[in-house]
């Protein structure tokens, strides 16, 4: 499997009470697969508050997922574990519901610079578990569950890791990473994460992006991606541009609230769906909800008639 293009990993709308808006949802993930540029899915991510969800939830997200795309592009599904027990279950579960590939997110037993032998053992106890193609998550520095040179190398060596989903936000570490993918015994993708700075590695050679701020952009981001591909650089400089207005306001301190603000956009671009996020995140305050309403009307975005 060769994953490549613009690969939104959806939010997941909730009710006022936290519960998971299923109608909203399906809407959601329709509204994604029918925007141009869009090669893939990706559910039971960070944007999809997944840390919050049991594991009925997940399945029941990723079955929504799987009927909703009906085929049209892959679905990745995310596994976000705190042992090897509820990665295999998470993973067994993703599958039986149909999923295409799995996004393994780093276990939170992983932080504070862990033994990089017990990252590999997760990744091998993974691909045992499911025949599924896996997307490593490479994670930035400051989490302390990044991956070294060495380690994500023996990662990639594993058959079943088909992609990375580079999240390291920084571009010399992103370089790194790159060359790493490139020089893989077998065909392994480069999905970029670093949503503010997406243009640098484009340039420098991305597949494609992979990232939650697609949920609101999928659209800007294939654009992005496209003129990227056709040695664009002023058309890419240009979309590049508005996408920055949006970024610059989406991914501010705290970053964890990032996806109450990509709630909020979406109301504001027409979705049907609350803004709800389930706790301990909260909600946006009127005056950043006037700075996302900006940032839509500033990148051009803002349905006609609707004043910023």
């Amino acid at each position: 499997m060769k994953l490549s293009g613009v690969i939104p990993a959806c939010i997941l709308p909730m009710h006022p009470d936290g519960s998971i808006d299923e109608t909203a949802y399906a809407a959601h993930l329709e509204q994604l697969v029918s925007t141009p540029g869009v090669r893939g899915l990706t559910c039971n991510g960070h944007a999809a508050e997944v840390s919050t969800l049991s594991r009925g939830e997940r399945r029941r997200a990723v079955d929504i997922a799987v009927a909703t795309v009906a085929g049209r592009v892959p679905v990745i599904c995310g596994i976000h574990a705190r042992d090897h027990r509820e990665a295999a279950a998470y993973a067994g579960d993703a599958r039986a519901a149909g999923a295409d590939a799995l996004l393994v997110l780093p276990p939170d037993s992983l932080a504070h610079d862990a033994d990089p032998a017990a990252a590999l053992r997760h990744f091998e106890h993974v691909a045992s578990t499911v025949p599924l193609p896996l997307v490593a998550f490479v994670y930035p520095d400051f989490t302390g569950m990044q991956y070294g040179a060495q380690l994500l190398e023996r990662i990639c060596t594993l058959d079943a890791v088909v992609a990375i989903k580079e999240w390291s936000l920084d571009i010399r570490v992103y370089e790194r990473n790159l060359g790493i993918a490139r020089s893989a015994g077998h065909e392994v993708t480069m999905l970029s994460s670093f949503s503010t700075n997406l243009l640098p590695t484009l340039a420098l050679g991305a597949d494609g992006i992979l990232s939650g701020h697609g949920s609101v952009v999928a659209g800007l981001q294939a654009q992005l991606y496209e003129r990227v591909a056709a040695g664009d650089l002023a058309g890419a400089r240009e979309v590049y541009g508005r996408l920055q207005t949006l970024t610059a306001v989406v991914y501010r301190d705290p970053m964890p609230n990032m996806y109450a603000r990509m709630k909020e956009q979406l109301v504001m671009l027409g979705a049907e769906l609350t803004t709800t996020v389930r706790a301990p995140l909260v909600p946006v305050t009127e005056a950043e909800r006037a700075d996302l309403r900006r940032a839509l009307s500033e990148a051009g975005l803002l349905p006609a008639g609707v004043r910023s």
